[in-house]
Protein backbone atom coordinates (compact mmCIF):
# COMPACT_ATOMS: atom_id res chain seq x y z
CA UNK A 1 0.00 0.00 0.00
CA UNK A 2 1.13 3.47 -0.80
CA UNK A 3 0.31 6.94 -0.34
CA UNK A 4 -0.29 9.18 -2.85
CA UNK A 5 3.33 10.32 -3.01
CA UNK A 6 4.73 6.96 -3.49
CA UNK A 7 5.27 6.27 -0.08
CA UNK A 8 5.05 2.71 1.35
CA UNK A 9 2.30 2.62 4.42
CA UNK A 10 3.33 -1.26 4.89
CA UNK A 11 5.05 -0.35 7.88
CA UNK A 12 2.65 0.50 11.30
CA UNK A 13 4.69 3.40 12.28
CA UNK A 14 5.00 4.94 9.28
CA UNK A 15 1.49 5.02 8.29
CA UNK A 16 0.53 6.42 11.76
CA UNK A 17 3.04 9.46 11.00
CA UNK A 18 0.62 12.45 10.38
CA UNK A 19 0.25 14.04 6.63
CA UNK A 20 2.76 17.45 8.13
CA UNK A 21 5.21 15.13 8.38
CA UNK A 22 4.86 12.62 5.51
CA UNK A 23 4.86 16.31 2.89
CA UNK A 24 8.65 15.85 3.70
CA UNK A 25 8.97 12.41 2.87
CA UNK A 26 10.23 11.14 -1.14
CA UNK A 27 10.52 8.74 -3.07
CA UNK A 28 13.85 6.36 -2.95
CA UNK A 29 14.00 6.14 -6.78
CA UNK A 30 16.07 3.19 -6.08
CA UNK A 31 16.99 2.66 -10.01
CA UNK A 32 19.09 5.35 -9.90
CA UNK A 33 21.78 4.88 -8.01
CA UNK A 34 24.58 3.50 -10.38
CA UNK A 35 26.79 1.02 -10.45
CA UNK A 36 29.53 3.37 -8.80
CA UNK A 37 27.14 4.59 -6.31
CA UNK A 38 26.58 0.40 -5.37
CA UNK A 39 30.99 -0.06 -5.25
CA UNK A 40 31.17 3.20 -2.73
CA UNK A 41 28.96 2.10 -0.83
CA UNK A 42 29.84 -1.58 -0.76
CA UNK A 43 33.46 -0.19 0.71
CA UNK A 44 32.61 1.76 3.21
CA UNK A 45 29.95 -1.28 4.67
CA UNK A 46 33.38 -3.71 4.16
CA UNK A 47 35.96 -0.64 5.60
CA UNK A 48 32.75 -0.38 8.38
CA UNK A 49 32.98 -4.74 9.29
CA UNK A 50 36.62 -4.03 9.70
CA UNK A 51 37.52 -1.37 11.83
CA UNK A 52 33.90 -0.60 13.82
CA UNK A 53 33.85 -4.58 14.80
CA UNK A 54 36.57 -3.40 17.01
CA UNK A 55 35.64 -0.11 18.08
CA UNK A 56 31.79 0.45 17.88
CA UNK A 57 29.42 -0.12 21.01
CA UNK A 58 28.51 -3.97 20.60
CA UNK A 59 25.09 -3.52 19.63
CA UNK A 60 26.30 -2.05 16.68
CA UNK A 61 27.34 -5.20 14.12
CA UNK A 62 24.28 -7.23 15.31
CA UNK A 63 22.14 -4.14 14.80
CA UNK A 64 23.64 -4.61 11.28
CA UNK A 65 22.57 -7.74 10.64
CA UNK A 66 18.93 -7.80 12.46
CA UNK A 67 18.05 -4.05 10.14
CA UNK A 68 18.73 -6.08 6.87
CA UNK A 69 21.39 -3.78 5.94
CA UNK A 70 23.45 -5.23 2.52
CA UNK A 71 27.19 -4.96 3.07
CA UNK A 72 27.27 -5.19 -0.32
CA UNK A 73 24.57 -2.88 -1.89
CA UNK A 74 22.57 0.20 -1.00
CA UNK A 75 19.55 -0.95 0.67
CA UNK A 76 16.14 -0.44 -0.69
CA UNK A 77 13.79 1.70 1.98
CA UNK A 78 10.82 -0.80 1.68
CA UNK A 79 13.31 -4.28 2.72
CA UNK A 80 14.66 -1.85 5.91
CA UNK A 81 10.73 -1.20 6.72
CA UNK A 82 10.07 -4.66 6.68
CA UNK A 83 12.92 -5.58 9.07
CA UNK A 84 12.51 -1.87 11.40
CA UNK A 85 8.92 -3.38 11.67
CA UNK A 86 9.99 -6.03 14.21
CA UNK A 87 11.16 -3.31 16.41
CA UNK A 88 8.35 -0.87 16.52
CA UNK A 89 9.88 1.52 14.39
CA UNK A 90 10.05 2.40 10.29
CA UNK A 91 11.77 4.35 7.88
CA UNK A 92 10.79 7.28 4.88
CA UNK A 93 13.35 8.81 2.24
CA UNK A 94 13.70 12.24 2.89
CA UNK A 95 15.84 14.73 0.66
CA UNK A 96 19.05 16.04 2.33
CA UNK A 97 18.10 17.97 5.57
CA UNK A 98 14.76 18.48 6.82
CA UNK A 99 14.20 21.37 9.60
CA UNK A 100 15.33 20.16 13.38
CA UNK A 101 11.38 20.11 14.29
CA UNK A 102 10.24 18.03 11.96
CA UNK A 103 13.10 15.56 12.21
CA UNK A 104 12.73 15.45 15.83
CA UNK A 105 8.82 14.45 15.57
CA UNK A 106 9.55 12.02 13.22
CA UNK A 107 11.72 10.23 16.26
CA UNK A 108 8.87 10.79 18.36
CA UNK A 109 6.55 8.81 16.11
CA UNK A 110 9.14 6.17 15.96
CA UNK A 111 10.15 6.93 12.20
CA UNK A 112 13.90 7.39 10.51
CA UNK A 113 14.32 9.70 8.47
CA UNK A 114 16.61 8.25 5.54
CA UNK A 115 18.18 10.75 2.73
CA UNK A 116 18.29 8.93 0.16
CA UNK A 117 21.12 10.60 -2.00
CA UNK A 118 24.94 8.85 -2.21
CA UNK A 119 27.64 10.41 -1.35
CA UNK A 120 30.18 11.20 -4.17
CA UNK A 121 33.44 9.00 -3.94
CA UNK A 122 35.56 12.10 -3.48
CA UNK A 123 33.45 12.55 -0.02
CA UNK A 124 33.78 8.45 0.45
CA UNK A 125 35.61 8.99 4.02
CA UNK A 126 33.21 11.78 5.10
CA UNK A 127 29.99 13.40 3.37
CA UNK A 128 28.69 17.22 4.38
CA UNK A 129 25.17 16.23 3.36
CA UNK A 130 23.55 13.38 5.44
CA UNK A 131 23.32 10.47 2.30
CA UNK A 132 21.68 6.63 2.91
CA UNK A 133 25.40 5.69 4.23
CA UNK A 134 24.80 7.97 7.80
CA UNK A 135 21.24 7.87 8.06
CA UNK A 136 20.95 3.53 7.03
CA UNK A 137 24.33 2.54 8.20
CA UNK A 138 24.27 4.97 11.10
CA UNK A 139 21.59 5.49 12.33
CA UNK A 140 19.51 2.21 11.70
CA UNK A 141 21.84 -0.46 13.67
CA UNK A 142 22.16 1.17 16.74
CA UNK A 143 18.33 1.73 17.45
CA UNK A 144 17.82 -2.38 17.55
CA UNK A 145 19.05 -1.37 21.93
CA UNK A 146 16.03 -1.11 22.92
CA UNK A 147 17.40 1.44 25.40
CA UNK A 148 18.82 3.20 22.96
CA UNK A 149 15.40 3.32 20.84
CA UNK A 150 13.62 4.16 23.81
CA UNK A 151 16.07 7.44 24.45
CA UNK A 152 15.72 8.11 20.85
CA UNK A 153 11.97 8.32 20.50
CA UNK A 154 11.85 10.21 24.14
CA UNK A 155 14.47 12.61 22.40
CA UNK A 156 12.35 13.08 19.49
CA UNK A 157 8.97 13.89 21.76
CA UNK A 158 10.77 16.29 23.67
CA UNK A 159 12.50 17.91 20.40
CA UNK A 160 9.09 18.16 19.20
CA UNK A 161 7.89 20.83 21.57
CA UNK A 162 11.13 22.95 21.99
CA UNK A 163 10.47 26.45 21.03
CA UNK A 164 12.53 27.39 18.13
CA UNK A 165 13.20 31.33 16.58
CA UNK A 166 12.99 32.20 13.11
CA UNK A 167 16.55 32.75 13.07
CA UNK A 168 16.82 29.06 14.07
CA UNK A 169 14.82 28.65 10.72
CA UNK A 170 17.22 30.85 8.60
CA UNK A 171 20.24 29.19 9.99
CA UNK A 172 18.81 25.81 8.76
CA UNK A 173 18.37 26.83 5.71
CA UNK A 174 21.88 28.73 4.98
CA UNK A 175 23.68 24.93 6.61
CA UNK A 176 21.41 23.14 4.24
CA UNK A 177 22.34 25.64 0.98
CA UNK A 178 26.53 24.80 2.46
CA UNK A 179 25.92 21.17 2.07
CA UNK A 180 24.37 20.68 -0.97
CA UNK A 181 27.16 22.77 -2.59
CA UNK A 182 29.89 21.16 -0.51
CA UNK A 183 28.60 17.76 -1.67
CA UNK A 184 27.91 18.62 -5.23
CA UNK A 185 31.03 18.16 -8.03
CA UNK A 186 33.00 20.85 -9.59
CA UNK A 187 31.07 23.80 -6.88
CA UNK A 188 32.03 27.23 -7.59
CA UNK A 189 34.81 28.10 -4.69
CA UNK A 190 33.49 31.91 -5.09
CA UNK A 191 29.72 30.34 -3.91
CA UNK A 192 31.13 27.98 -1.11
CA UNK A 193 33.07 30.90 0.21
CA UNK A 194 29.73 33.08 0.35
CA UNK A 195 27.59 30.40 1.51
CA UNK A 196 29.98 29.74 3.98
CA UNK A 197 30.13 33.05 5.13
CA UNK A 198 26.78 33.03 5.28
CA UNK A 199 26.09 30.37 7.79
CA UNK A 200 28.88 31.96 9.59
CA UNK A 201 26.70 35.34 9.80
CA UNK A 202 23.74 33.57 10.69
CA UNK A 203 25.90 31.69 13.84
CA UNK A 204 26.77 34.38 15.26
CA UNK A 205 23.61 36.61 14.61
CA UNK A 206 21.71 33.99 16.32
CA UNK A 207 21.17 35.84 19.44
CA UNK A 208 20.54 33.59 22.76
CA UNK A 209 20.39 30.17 21.57
CA UNK A 210 16.60 28.71 21.65
CA UNK A 211 15.79 25.48 23.68
CA UNK A 212 15.91 23.62 19.56
CA UNK A 213 19.30 24.71 19.14
CA UNK A 214 20.67 23.90 22.56
CA UNK A 215 18.62 20.61 22.32
CA UNK A 216 20.23 20.32 18.76
CA UNK A 217 23.57 20.45 20.25
CA UNK A 218 22.96 17.51 22.53
CA UNK A 219 21.40 15.75 19.88
CA UNK A 220 24.33 16.20 17.90
CA UNK A 221 27.10 15.09 20.74
CA UNK A 222 24.91 12.17 21.32
CA UNK A 223 22.64 10.81 18.70
CA UNK A 224 24.98 11.88 15.69
CA UNK A 225 28.68 11.84 17.28
CA UNK A 226 28.46 10.08 20.81
CA UNK A 227 31.04 8.12 22.00
CA UNK A 228 29.93 5.28 25.62
CA UNK A 229 31.88 3.94 28.22
CA UNK A 230 34.81 4.67 29.60
CA UNK A 231 37.21 8.07 29.06
CA UNK A 232 39.90 5.81 28.72
CA UNK A 233 38.47 3.61 26.24
CA UNK A 234 35.54 4.72 24.95
CA UNK A 235 33.56 3.05 22.14
CA UNK A 236 31.32 4.85 19.62
CA UNK A 237 27.76 4.62 19.07
CA UNK A 238 27.13 7.93 17.15
CA UNK A 239 25.56 7.87 13.81
CA UNK A 240 28.11 10.64 12.11
CA UNK A 241 30.98 8.23 13.46
CA UNK A 242 30.00 5.13 12.43
CA UNK A 243 28.99 6.13 8.91
CA UNK A 244 32.26 8.22 8.27
CA UNK A 245 35.25 5.81 7.68
CA UNK A 246 37.61 8.62 7.74
CA UNK A 247 36.24 10.27 11.07
CA UNK A 248 35.78 6.74 13.20
CA UNK A 249 39.10 5.96 13.00
CA UNK A 250 40.89 9.53 13.86
CA UNK A 251 38.14 10.18 16.29
CA UNK A 252 39.62 8.08 18.71
CA UNK A 253 42.84 9.05 18.64
CA UNK A 254 44.33 11.79 21.14
CA UNK A 255 44.10 14.57 19.29
CA UNK A 256 40.28 14.89 19.52
CA UNK A 257 39.51 16.09 22.87
CA UNK A 258 37.12 14.03 25.33
CA UNK A 259 34.93 15.38 27.83
CA UNK A 260 32.92 13.50 29.94
CA UNK A 261 29.02 13.61 28.87
CA UNK A 262 26.85 16.13 30.79
CA UNK A 263 24.11 19.06 30.20
CA UNK A 264 26.85 21.36 29.58
CA UNK A 265 27.09 19.98 26.14
CA UNK A 266 24.55 22.28 25.39
CA UNK A 267 26.65 25.42 25.39
CA UNK A 268 29.25 23.55 22.35
CA UNK A 269 28.37 24.66 19.27
CA UNK A 270 29.30 22.61 16.15
CA UNK A 271 30.15 22.62 12.37
CA UNK A 272 28.26 20.32 10.42
CA UNK A 273 30.36 20.41 7.08
CA UNK A 274 34.28 19.25 8.90
CA UNK A 275 35.53 16.98 11.66
CA UNK A 276 34.27 17.20 15.26
CA UNK A 277 37.98 18.31 17.84
CA UNK A 278 36.10 17.13 20.66
CA UNK A 279 33.50 14.60 21.72
CA UNK A 280 31.68 13.82 24.35
CA UNK A 281 31.74 10.26 26.42
CA UNK A 282 28.25 9.08 27.88
CA UNK A 283 28.59 6.15 30.70
CA UNK A 284 25.88 4.36 29.35
CA UNK A 285 22.68 4.95 27.42
CA UNK A 286 20.59 5.74 30.60
CA UNK A 287 23.05 8.82 31.25
CA UNK A 288 21.81 9.74 27.95
CA UNK A 289 18.27 9.85 29.11
CA UNK A 290 18.96 11.49 32.55
CA UNK A 291 20.83 14.76 30.57
CA UNK A 292 17.66 14.86 28.46
CA UNK A 293 15.25 14.78 31.19
CA UNK A 294 17.17 17.09 33.01
CA UNK A 295 16.98 19.55 30.49
CA UNK A 296 13.30 18.60 29.55
CA UNK A 297 12.28 19.74 32.87
CA UNK A 298 13.49 22.95 32.12
CA UNK A 299 11.82 23.75 28.62
CA UNK A 300 8.71 25.43 28.23
CA UNK A 301 6.52 23.00 27.51
CA UNK A 302 7.12 21.50 31.17
CA UNK A 303 7.34 24.87 32.99
CA UNK A 304 4.84 26.74 31.17
CA UNK A 305 3.59 30.34 33.02
CA UNK A 306 4.94 33.35 32.11
CA UNK A 307 8.94 32.18 31.47
CA UNK A 308 7.10 29.81 29.08
CA UNK A 309 4.79 32.75 27.15
CA UNK A 310 7.95 34.63 27.37
CA UNK A 311 10.13 32.32 25.65
CA UNK A 312 6.98 31.94 22.70
CA UNK A 313 7.04 35.88 22.23
CA UNK A 314 10.87 35.75 21.96
CA UNK A 315 10.80 32.68 19.32
CA UNK A 316 8.27 34.95 17.17
CA UNK A 317 6.98 31.94 15.43
CA UNK A 318 3.74 29.59 15.59
CA UNK A 319 3.63 27.97 19.47
CA UNK A 320 1.47 26.29 21.13
CA UNK A 321 0.09 27.54 24.85
CA UNK A 322 -1.90 25.50 27.01
CA UNK A 323 -4.39 26.02 29.63
CA UNK A 324 -4.71 23.90 32.49
CA UNK A 325 -8.59 23.29 31.13
CA UNK A 326 -6.53 21.54 28.32
CA UNK A 327 -7.04 24.29 25.62
CA UNK A 328 -4.47 24.81 23.84
CA UNK A 329 -3.77 27.57 21.69
CA UNK A 330 -1.66 28.09 19.38
CA UNK A 331 -0.78 31.34 16.83
CA UNK A 332 2.46 33.87 16.86
CA UNK A 333 2.42 35.31 20.61
CA UNK A 334 3.07 38.80 20.75
CA UNK A 335 2.05 39.74 24.17
CA UNK A 336 1.09 39.39 27.81
CA UNK A 337 -0.07 41.31 30.37
CA UNK A 338 1.76 40.54 34.10
CA UNK A 339 0.59 41.42 37.26
CA UNK A 340 4.04 40.93 39.33
CA UNK A 341 4.83 37.64 37.70
CA UNK A 342 1.93 36.51 37.17
CA UNK A 343 0.51 36.24 33.24
CA UNK A 344 -3.00 37.44 33.22
CA UNK A 345 -3.76 38.07 29.61
CA UNK A 346 -2.09 36.54 26.52
CA UNK A 347 -2.57 37.75 22.83
CA UNK A 348 -1.66 36.05 19.43
CA UNK A 349 -1.24 38.34 16.06
CA UNK A 350 -2.26 36.72 13.08
CA UNK A 351 -3.60 33.03 12.28
CA UNK A 352 -4.69 31.29 15.60
CA UNK A 353 -6.24 28.13 16.06
CA UNK A 354 -7.82 26.92 19.33
CA UNK A 355 -7.59 22.62 20.25
CA UNK A 356 -8.02 20.48 22.88
CA UNK A 357 -5.87 16.82 22.74
CA UNK A 358 -3.89 18.23 19.67
CA UNK A 359 -7.22 18.19 17.73
CA UNK A 360 -8.43 21.52 16.78
CA UNK A 361 -11.84 22.55 18.19
CA UNK A 362 -14.57 22.96 15.66
CA UNK A 363 -15.30 26.28 13.73
CA UNK A 364 -11.77 27.50 15.70
CA UNK A 365 -9.27 27.38 13.00
CA UNK A 366 -6.91 29.34 11.55
CA UNK A 367 -9.97 31.22 8.90
CA UNK A 368 -12.12 31.79 12.13
CA UNK A 369 -9.39 33.43 14.24
CA UNK A 370 -7.42 34.77 10.90
CA UNK A 371 -6.69 37.92 12.71
CA UNK A 372 -5.46 37.62 16.26
CA UNK A 373 -6.78 35.48 19.77
CA UNK A 374 -6.41 37.60 23.42
CA UNK A 375 -8.39 36.40 26.50
CA UNK A 376 -7.49 36.46 30.38
CA UNK A 377 -5.18 33.37 32.76
CA UNK A 378 -6.14 33.03 35.82
CA UNK A 379 -8.99 32.56 38.85
CA UNK A 380 -12.00 34.11 39.18
CA UNK A 381 -13.38 36.28 42.34
CA UNK A 382 -15.57 34.63 44.77
CA UNK A 383 -14.71 30.78 43.26
CA UNK A 384 -12.42 28.70 45.29
CA UNK A 385 -11.24 26.15 42.91
CA UNK A 386 -9.93 26.72 39.47
CA UNK A 387 -12.63 27.68 37.09
CA UNK A 388 -12.61 25.26 34.36
CA UNK A 389 -13.24 22.88 37.67
CA UNK A 390 -16.87 24.10 38.52
CA UNK A 391 -19.81 21.44 37.84
CA UNK A 392 -22.60 22.97 35.80
CA UNK A 393 -24.56 23.44 38.51
CA UNK A 394 -22.09 25.64 40.19
CA UNK A 395 -21.78 27.91 36.69
CA UNK A 396 -25.92 28.43 36.80
CA UNK A 397 -25.06 29.44 40.55
CA UNK A 398 -22.63 32.29 39.34
CA UNK A 399 -24.89 33.55 36.25
CA UNK A 400 -22.48 31.43 33.93
CA UNK A 401 -24.91 29.72 31.18
CA UNK A 402 -26.38 29.95 27.80
CA UNK A 403 -28.70 33.33 26.80
CA UNK A 404 -27.74 35.03 29.81
CA UNK A 405 -25.31 38.34 30.32
CA UNK A 406 -22.91 37.89 32.87
CA UNK A 407 -19.90 39.69 34.37
CA UNK A 408 -16.67 37.54 35.22
CA UNK A 409 -14.10 39.46 37.54
CA UNK A 410 -10.94 37.73 37.66
CA UNK A 411 -8.90 38.19 40.79
CA UNK A 412 -6.10 39.70 38.21
CA UNK A 413 -8.97 42.37 37.74
CA UNK A 414 -9.75 41.54 34.13
CA UNK A 415 -13.62 41.55 34.03
CA UNK A 416 -15.37 40.10 30.87
CA UNK A 417 -18.90 40.93 30.52
CA UNK A 418 -21.52 40.19 27.76
CA UNK A 419 -24.52 38.03 26.72
CA UNK A 420 -23.34 33.78 26.24
CA UNK A 421 -24.03 32.33 23.00
CA UNK A 422 -21.62 28.72 23.88
CA UNK A 423 -20.39 26.79 26.80
CA UNK A 424 -17.39 24.43 25.37
CA UNK A 425 -16.59 21.57 27.46
CA UNK A 426 -13.90 18.77 27.35
CA UNK A 427 -13.60 15.66 29.32
CA UNK A 428 -15.87 17.33 31.96
CA UNK A 429 -14.27 20.40 31.94
CA UNK A 430 -14.82 23.90 30.82
CA UNK A 431 -12.52 25.30 28.34
CA UNK A 432 -13.86 27.94 26.26
CA UNK A 433 -17.06 30.47 26.99
CA UNK A 434 -17.96 32.22 23.25
CA UNK A 435 -19.77 35.77 23.92
CA UNK A 436 -21.98 38.38 22.33
CA UNK A 437 -22.31 41.87 22.61
CA UNK A 438 -18.85 41.95 24.78
CA UNK A 439 -16.27 44.28 26.72
CA UNK A 440 -13.32 43.03 28.17
CA UNK A 441 -11.59 45.31 30.21
CA UNK A 442 -7.65 45.61 32.65
CA UNK A 443 -7.91 48.48 34.47
CA UNK A 444 -8.16 51.69 31.97
CA UNK A 445 -7.42 49.54 28.84
CA UNK A 446 -10.04 48.00 27.04
CA UNK A 447 -8.97 44.29 25.79
CA UNK A 448 -11.92 43.73 23.54
CA UNK A 449 -15.17 45.55 22.89
CA UNK A 450 -18.42 44.66 20.93
CA UNK A 451 -17.92 45.80 17.31
CA UNK A 452 -14.47 43.34 17.25
CA UNK A 453 -17.37 40.57 16.92
CA UNK A 454 -17.99 37.39 19.25
CA UNK A 455 -15.29 36.65 21.78
CA UNK A 456 -13.81 33.62 22.57
CA UNK A 457 -12.67 33.70 26.35
CA UNK A 458 -10.72 31.06 27.06
CA UNK A 459 -11.01 29.24 30.77
CA UNK A 460 -7.92 28.05 32.91
CA UNK A 461 -6.44 29.06 35.60
CA UNK A 462 -3.06 28.73 34.59
CA UNK A 463 -0.80 28.52 31.48
CA UNK A 464 1.01 24.87 32.48
CA UNK A 465 2.93 24.31 29.12
CA UNK A 466 3.88 26.26 26.00
CA UNK A 467 6.02 24.12 23.07
CA UNK A 468 6.83 25.07 19.31
CA UNK A 469 4.19 25.07 16.82
CA UNK A 470 0.42 24.11 16.89
CA UNK A 471 -1.15 21.74 18.55
CA UNK A 472 -3.15 20.16 15.88
CA UNK A 473 -0.71 20.59 12.64
CA UNK A 474 -2.02 19.02 10.00
CA UNK A 475 -5.17 21.14 10.63
CA UNK A 476 -3.39 24.22 10.70
CA UNK A 477 -1.81 23.19 7.43
CA UNK A 478 2.00 24.08 8.70
CA UNK A 479 3.62 23.07 5.49
CA UNK A 480 5.90 26.22 4.68
CA UNK A 481 8.80 24.19 6.14
CA UNK A 482 9.78 22.25 3.13
CA UNK A 483 12.45 22.95 1.46
CA UNK A 484 12.81 24.89 -1.81
CA UNK A 485 16.32 24.12 -2.75
CA UNK A 486 16.51 20.41 -3.37
CA UNK A 487 19.62 18.61 -3.16
CA UNK A 488 21.46 18.52 -6.90
CA UNK A 489 21.78 14.36 -8.22
CA UNK A 490 25.00 13.99 -10.05
CA UNK A 491 23.93 14.27 -14.09
CA UNK A 492 25.34 10.87 -15.94
CA UNK A 493 27.39 12.11 -19.07
CA UNK A 494 28.38 9.92 -21.72
CA UNK A 495 31.77 9.56 -19.97
CA UNK A 496 30.21 8.62 -17.02
CA UNK A 497 27.83 6.10 -18.19
CA UNK A 498 30.79 3.84 -20.01
CA UNK A 499 32.75 4.31 -16.46
CA UNK A 500 29.22 3.03 -14.87
CA UNK A 501 29.32 0.23 -17.26
CA UNK A 502 32.62 -0.98 -16.58
CA UNK A 503 31.79 -0.98 -12.60
CA UNK A 504 28.50 -3.10 -13.60
CA UNK A 505 30.84 -5.99 -15.58
CA UNK A 506 33.35 -5.73 -12.66
CA UNK A 507 30.05 -6.46 -10.18
CA UNK A 508 28.50 -9.00 -12.44
CA UNK A 509 32.01 -10.78 -12.68
CA UNK A 510 32.36 -10.81 -8.70
CA UNK A 511 28.28 -12.15 -8.02
CA UNK A 512 28.42 -14.61 -10.97
CA UNK A 513 31.72 -15.92 -10.34
CA UNK A 514 32.05 -15.96 -14.55
CA UNK A 515 33.92 -13.94 -17.00
CA UNK A 516 37.47 -13.49 -14.81
CA UNK A 517 39.16 -13.04 -18.34
CA UNK A 518 37.61 -9.95 -19.15
CA UNK A 519 38.91 -8.38 -16.10
CA UNK A 520 41.48 -7.35 -18.16
CA UNK A 521 39.93 -5.80 -20.49
CA UNK A 522 38.05 -3.79 -18.81
CA UNK A 523 40.56 -2.87 -16.67
CA UNK A 524 42.53 -1.35 -19.51
CA UNK A 525 39.70 0.45 -20.87
CA UNK A 526 39.26 1.84 -17.46
CA UNK A 527 43.26 3.03 -17.57
CA UNK A 528 42.59 4.46 -21.25
CA UNK A 529 39.43 6.50 -20.61
CA UNK A 530 39.21 7.36 -16.66
CA UNK A 531 42.52 7.27 -15.52
CA UNK A 532 41.60 8.94 -12.17
CA UNK A 533 39.52 6.45 -10.87
CA UNK A 534 41.03 4.39 -8.05
CA UNK A 535 37.98 2.22 -6.90
CA UNK A 536 37.21 -0.02 -9.67
CA UNK A 537 41.02 -0.92 -9.88
CA UNK A 538 40.64 -1.71 -6.08
CA UNK A 539 37.50 -4.09 -6.98
CA UNK A 540 39.30 -5.55 -9.63
CA UNK A 541 42.58 -6.63 -7.73
CA UNK A 542 40.21 -7.67 -4.89
CA UNK A 543 38.68 -10.45 -7.25
CA UNK A 544 41.98 -11.47 -8.83
CA UNK A 545 43.22 -11.74 -5.33
CA UNK A 546 40.21 -14.01 -3.82
CA UNK A 547 40.65 -16.20 -7.21
CA UNK A 548 44.06 -16.36 -7.42
CA UNK A 549 44.30 -15.82 -11.53
CA UNK A 550 45.69 -13.92 -13.75
CA UNK A 551 48.90 -13.14 -11.72
CA UNK A 552 50.35 -10.12 -13.86
CA UNK A 553 48.07 -8.54 -14.14
CA UNK A 554 46.91 -8.02 -10.40
CA UNK A 555 51.04 -6.83 -10.06
CA UNK A 556 50.05 -4.08 -12.64
CA UNK A 557 47.24 -3.05 -11.21
CA UNK A 558 48.96 -2.90 -7.48
CA UNK A 559 51.73 -0.92 -9.03
CA UNK A 560 49.19 1.42 -10.36
CA UNK A 561 47.18 1.97 -7.16
CA UNK A 562 50.38 1.95 -5.34
CA UNK A 563 51.40 4.81 -7.59
CA UNK A 564 48.55 6.56 -6.91
CA UNK A 565 48.60 6.07 -3.27
CA UNK A 566 51.89 7.83 -3.41
CA UNK A 567 51.29 10.88 -5.32
CA UNK A 568 47.55 11.62 -3.93
CA UNK A 569 47.32 12.30 -0.99
CA UNK A 570 43.68 12.19 0.01
CA UNK A 571 44.16 8.61 -1.99
CA UNK A 572 46.97 7.35 0.41
CA UNK A 573 44.62 6.66 3.18
CA UNK A 574 41.89 5.28 1.06
CA UNK A 575 43.91 2.70 -1.08
CA UNK A 576 45.63 1.32 1.98
CA UNK A 577 42.61 0.68 3.64
CA UNK A 578 41.41 -0.91 0.07
CA UNK A 579 44.93 -3.42 0.29
CA UNK A 580 44.18 -3.74 4.19
CA UNK A 581 40.30 -4.88 3.04
CA UNK A 582 42.18 -7.53 0.89
CA UNK A 583 43.79 -9.13 3.20
CA UNK A 584 40.99 -9.33 5.85
CA UNK A 585 38.73 -10.62 3.58
CA UNK A 586 40.97 -14.03 3.49
CA UNK A 587 40.37 -14.28 7.45
CA UNK A 588 37.81 -16.34 8.71
CA UNK A 589 35.95 -13.94 10.94
CA UNK A 590 35.51 -11.84 7.67
CA UNK A 591 33.98 -14.73 5.81
CA UNK A 592 31.53 -15.32 8.93
CA UNK A 593 30.25 -11.83 8.68
CA UNK A 594 29.86 -11.38 5.15
CA UNK A 595 27.93 -14.85 5.25
CA UNK A 596 25.70 -13.29 7.84
CA UNK A 597 25.06 -10.16 5.85
CA UNK A 598 21.71 -10.18 4.21
CA UNK A 599 22.54 -10.28 0.00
Amino acid sequence: MKSQSGISLNNAAVAATPKHLLQFAVDQRYDDYTPVDHAVWRFIMRQNVFFLREYAHKVYFQGLLDTGISFDRIPRIEEMNDILAKIGWGAVAVDGFIPPSAFMEFQAYKVLVIACDMRQIHHIEYTPAPDIVHEAAGHAPIIVDREYSKYLQRFGEVGAKAMQSKKDFELYQAIRHLSILKEQPNSDPKEIEEATKLVEHRQKTLGEPSEMALLSRLHWWTVEYGLIGTMENPKIYGAGLLSSIGESVSCLEPGVKKIPYSIDAMNQPFDITTKQPQLFVCRDFQHLKDVLEEFASKMAYQVGGLEGINKAIECNNVATCEYSSGLQVSGTFTEVITQGKAPIYLRTTGPTALAYANKELPGHGIDYHKDGFGSPIGDWKTVHKWPEQQTDEELRGLGIEVGQKTTITFVSGVTVQGKIDKLTKRDGKLVLITFSGCTAKYQDRVLFEPSWGTYDMAVGARVGSVFNGAADKDAYNQVALVPKERTIKVPSDAKRKKLESLYAQVRQIRETKKGYERVGEIWETQQAEHPGDWLLSMEIFEILDTTNQQPELKAKIEKFLNNKKAQTKDLTTLIGWGFRLVEYHKKPEYQAALHASPK
